[in-house]
């Protein structure tokens, strides 16, 4: 049984992957290292986890501007999320999801999804399977 979401397309299309969710908020200048897509901030919930291929889910975003151009640099390494879901975008998070092409929703209540859940976007329309 799936759980089906509809939210804000930011950036639109297509992804499928495992959700790596914090419910903090994620900075990417100087929280998530650009050349490994591993999450660098000290005490942060997903510290030492590499965000490539999943779909991250977090609630916002928070930061320097130049978080964008990080996200844009984790694309072009080919380490950037399969997705991004948000409860509320925010600008940073935004453009570095529409410069890195990387499919992006928002208003979605990302507490309802956990790390390890199989998760599909398609436009506004998110789907997500339960994860053993």
């Amino acid at each position: 049984m799936a759980n089906v979401f509809v939210g804000r397309v930011i950036k639109a299309g297509v992804a499928e992957g495992d959700a790596l969710v914090s419910s903090e908020p994620i900075g990417f200048l100087g929280g998530v290292d650009g050349e490994t897509g591993i999450v660098t901030e000290r005490e942060h919930p997903l510290e030492g986890r590499c965000i490539a291929g999943t779909v991250l889910v977090f609630p916002t975003g928070k930061g320097s501007t130049v978080g964008s151009y990080i996200l844009y640099q984790l694309a072009v390494n080919g380490l950037a999320p399969a997705a991004i879901i948000n409860a509320e975008s925010e600008p940073i998070v935004a453009l570095g999801a529409i410069i890195g092409d990387i499919p992006m929703v928002d208003q979605i209540p990302t507490d309802e999804i956990r790390t390890g859940d199989r998760v599909r976007i398609d436009g506004a329309r998110v789907t997500v399977w339960r994860g053993g």
